[in-house]
């Protein structure tokens, strides 16, 4: 069983390097690298796509701290300190607060950019993905959205009071280490997506493809994740991300239905690939 794993990756005189912090910024760092790459895989403007990626980041997490800022308000107010302590905090509800809010800044880049959706969208499933795996590897080490007790053996046991603290953390109890099986499905979705996205045949069938596997990766997992604060829906049939789950099944489901249907190549192919566009009007003049 694995039990040395602790919450804090090292201290810097009074300053605490939480292992969620680290872990999930080396795991944003490589999603940025990776989306250059991507951006280019796809004929997209990597300039662009950077400038996205930030925006979206940094409303994300405006999101979610504005959020715990207003939960806890009464508290702050009587000790401000504790604002320092808000990054240590996770929860599914902030993960929804800077979901929203990052894709809300998303969708305006895109538009005020003139970018094409769906190539977009694309161009950003791998990184995503792989950011999350990254994220989930970080709650692994600080014990947030733990598992079920187990009898496996690789199980994981806490042992440090700040994951408690933090996090709710029962300590000296075997668990399952939903948050490393969490981390692999991801990692595998975006090496899948990474692979696939030059293959793909319509613009938009990356999207679609991260939904599904992204549902079904959240889904299972919660499977044997601690449902503590994570809602009841259907008289404990689902929790709360077990239903976002289902519902991004069913949305990658139509969205890869939509694009299956139009039957003919997007507008977006000729915007991204002109030269590809311009060749094939060519070939078609030669033999008409």
């Amino acid at each position: 069983m694995l039990t040395q794993v602790h919450p804090v990756l090292f201290h810097i005189g009074s300053i605490l390097i939480p292992a969620y912090g680290a872990s999930a910024a080396v795991g944003v760092l490589l999603a940025l690298l990776l989306a250059q790459r991507t951006a280019r895989m796809a004929g997209l403007n990597p300039a662009q796509v950077w400038n996205l990626c930030i925006v979206s980041l940094f409303a994300a997490l405006l999101g979610q701290r504005l959020l715990l800022i207003v939960l806890n308000w009464s508290d702050l107010r009587s000790h401000p300190s504790w604002m320092l302590g808000l990054a240590m905090i996770h929860h599914p509800l902030l993960a929804v607060a800077g979901a929203f809010m990052g894709l809300g800044a998303a969708a305006l880049v895109i538009r005020r950019q003139k970018m094409p959706f769906w190539t977009t969208v694309d161009v950003l499933a791998a990184p995503l993905t792989l950011g999350l795996a990254f994220e989930q590897l970080g709650a692994l080490l600080a014990g947030s959205g733990y598992g079920t007790e187990t009898t496996v053996r690789w199980a994981v046991i806490y042992t440090s009071p700040l994951a408690a603290r933090w996090s709710g953390t029962p300590l000296g109890i075997a668990l399952h280490p939903v948050q490393a099986y969490a981390a692999l499905a991801f990692l595998t979705l975006s090496i899948f997506l990474l692979v696939w996205l030059p293959e793909r045949r319509r613009q938009g069938d990356l999207a679609g493809l991260w939904l599904m596997g992204t549902g079904v990766a959240v889904y299972i997992t919660e499977l044997v994740r601690d449902p503590i604060g994570r809602g009841s829906l259907l008289r404990g049939a689902l929790d709360g991300p077990q239903a976002a789950a289902v519902l991004l099944v069913l949305a990658g489901a139509l969205v890869l239905l939509e694009r299956k249907a139009t039957g003919k190549p997007d507008k977006e192919s000729a915007v991204t690939n002109p030269g590809t566009a311009h060749q094939g009007t060519k070939n078609e003049a030669e033999h008409g």
